[in-house]
């Protein structure tokens, strides 16, 4: 009996080793930095690996099509210290501790007891991947995002979808917004949930102006509130005069020709709770640029090279922890998908995405994918500036085919989104802008 003991005292001295290591390890790569003022480029890169994604760091080593210009400049300012909004942090108090991902038979889990707030505060334990994910899915942000011509000077729309081939030939699409979220919403003089929502809790609404021959097309998706119901997504074709729903592979479908995807729509990710599950792989520094300015709206001069790599005129860059998890299709839900895997690196504190790496079904990288955020204010401003609430870009290089999109909403001139009150009221429309029946409105 001493013995066994004496074998039980070892072992869970060495598990505590083990963890305190793990801990430490964490911390490690959560807190190394690079100090401000310097300035990264491809002579001395590799000094600094650590802090770029695998993606990027294929663009670095120059081994295919896509590769960082000879000119590549990164500049390293100070951090941002973001502050959340009071009545956010009160949600997450309130209601963190009570959500429960419970995985069914089938391998899908189903998200219960969420109100508002982030679902998992301190994600942890063996679903810890998923946990992110599902915080990812039902981050911090503002209640409406739009943007229709009347909203700036001269009509003119902001950004656009910017797609370009291997030989530098390029078009733009823009387009006007409005994604919409309709429940659990944790902003003062909100209510928890939309009773005309219809069970959706988010609503993503794009239609084209320009170019003219697509003007008035439009595209709808829909998440439910039951996080196990499917997405339905519906596009009006104005030559038919008629809306359409579309099937459920149509989430793999390109979104108005360019290399997203309706499954890459919300800021890297639509993938959601449910279908999907996630592992953790790592905690590291990443760089990011989270204080994007007005050049990132002048296409393509101020995109480095064939690239189109940020300019040090989009401004300066932090380094930032970030998880990395590893998403993908639950087994029974994976054949047809688009996707074989989905590397993300998100945000610590955010949840935002930072950059993606997504694989094909063969497990052969397929796309490498860049954000460049803005700072902006939500709801009434409390709490101060907000991460990628200002500006946005998206950058999805497709290293199979050579082609790459630049999705921005930033205009030359600095103008960009607008968020919650200050949309004009008329947008502030339901119905209109969250239903299929108000894709039948268009061209009346």
């Amino acid at each position: 009996m001493a013995i066994i003991r004496r074998l039980v005292v070892l072992l869970v001295v060495l598990c505590m080793g083990v963890a305190m290591q793990s801990i430490a390890a964490f911390a490690q790569s959560s807190d190394q930095t690079i100090p401000p003022g310097t300035v990264i480029t491809k002579s001395n890169w590799q000094q600094y690996q650590q802090f770029f994604t695998d993606g990027e760091k294929y663009f670095w080593n120059g081994a295919g099509f896509w590769k960082m210009p000879d000119d590549v400049e990164i500049h390293v300012g100070q951090p941002h210290h973001f502050t959340f909004p009071p009545p956010f942090v009160e949600a997450n108090e309130k209601y963190g501790e009570q959500t429960r991902l419970v995985k069914l038979a089938d391998g899908r889990y189903r998200l219960e007891n969420y109100i508002a707030g982030f679902p998992f505060p301190n994600p942890s334990g063996p679903d810890i991947g998923t946990e992110i994910a599902a915080n990812v899915t039902y981050r911090l942000q503002a209640y409406m995002f739009a943007a229709f011509p009347d909203m700036y000077p001269g009509g003119k729309l902001p950004g656009g979808f910017y797609v370009k081939d291997r030989y530098g030939n390029w078009a733009n699409t823009k387009v006007d917004v409005i994604y919409r979220q309709l429940a659990y919403l944790w902003q003062p003089g909100q209510p928890r949930s939309y009773p005309e929502a219809a069970g959706a809790w988010y609503t993503e609404w794009l239609m084209v102006e320009q170019p003219e021959q697509s003007r008035y097309t439009a595209d709808l998706t829909i998440f439910f509130q039951d996080n196990l119901r499917e997405e339905e997504n519906y596009v009006f074709i104005p030559a038919l005069r008629r809306s359409l729903r579309l099937s459920v592979s149509a989430r793999c479908a390109p979104l108005f020709g360019s290399d997203m995807t309706h499954d890459d729509q919300r800021i890297g990710w639509n993938g959601g709770v449910g279908k999907f599950e996630a592992k953790l792989l790592r905690v590291q520094p990443l760089l990011t640029l989270q204080d994007m300015q007005k050049a990132a709206g002048v296409f393509p001069g101020e995109y480095d090279g064939m690239l189109g790599w940020a300019k040090p005129s989009w401004g300066d860059w932090e380094v930032r922890p970030v998880w990395v998890i590893d998403v993908g299709r639950i087994p029974d839900m994976s054949a047809g998908y688009c996707y074989g895997r989905r590397v993300m690196y998100i945000d610590k504190q955010y949840y935002q995405t930072q950059a993606e790496d997504l694989y094909d079904a063969s497990q052969k990288l397929w796309k490498v994918v860049w954000i460049g955020l803005t700072p902006g204010l939500i709801d009434n401003g409390e709490g101060g500036p907000q991460m990628g609430s200002g500006a946005l870009e998206e950058v999805y290089w497709d290293v199979q085919n050579d082609h790459v999109s630049y999705v921005t909403s930033m205009s030359p001139e600095g103008y960009s989104l607008i968020t919650d009150e200050r949309i004009p009221k008329q947008y502030d429309n339901i119905p209109k802008y969250s239903t299929p029946g108000g894709l039948m409105q268009l061209m009346r």
